[in-house]
Order: structure tokens, then C-alpha cells, then sequence
């Protein structure tokens, strides 16, 4: 498989033995109520997967590649994922830790 997509998540709902609707419902709850966390400031921890988490990005000031301006870039607030460690180790990225 390529990529991984809504539809594959819920097909393999599905293969579980719930209906499509129900199926469909499940992945959208789960990641409304991921996104809906982050955006309110809060930790999403799931055991064995990872972190979603909202990391603040200070402002700072860019330029203009073909004026030299500087440009004034606002404060903002990024979502960010940390795999857990079995994430990690499933994918070969802790090299030893």
C-alpha cells in the first residue's frame, strides 16, 4: 500500500465487523477530538503511538528574496507530533535510546 488513507483506516474498520457508517464515524472522532485538543492548547497521549501536542512559534523577521525587505512574520502556534517509542522502534528511528 502506497499511502494510508481515511477510507483505508475505516475499510479496516470495517474488516472488524462495523458497519461503514459506524466505521466512518470512529476515524472522524477520533480525529476531531485530536484536533479539537491541540487547538484548545491541550496534550493528545496516546500510549504506544505518540504526542500531539501545540508547540508556540516565536515571531520573528524574514526577507524578501527579491527585495531584501524585511518582513515581520507573527507569533503563531504549530500542531506537532512526537512518536512514542514503539513508534520509534517499529520504524528504526531510535537508533539504540
Amino acid at each position: 500500500m502506497d499511502n494510508v488513507t481515511k477510507e483505508s483506516l475505516v475499510a479496516d474498520i470495517i474488516r472488524l465487523g462495523y458497519r461503514r457508517a459506524a466505521a466512518e464515524e470512529i476515524v472522524d472522532r477520533v480525529f476531531t477530538k485530536i484536533v479539537e485538543e491541540v487547538a484548545s492548547g491541550h496534550k493528545v497521549r496516546i500510549a504506544g503511538f505518540g504526542v500531539f501536542e501545540p508547540k508556540k512559534r516565536a515571531p520573528r523577521t524574514a526577507r524578501n528574496p527579491r527585495t531584501n525587505e524585511p518582513v515581520p512574520i507573527p507569533a503563531r502556534v504549530l500542531p506537532v507530533f512526537t512518536p512514542g517509542k514503539e513508534f520509534k522502534n517499529a520504524t528504526g528511528g531510535n537508533h539504540g535510546r
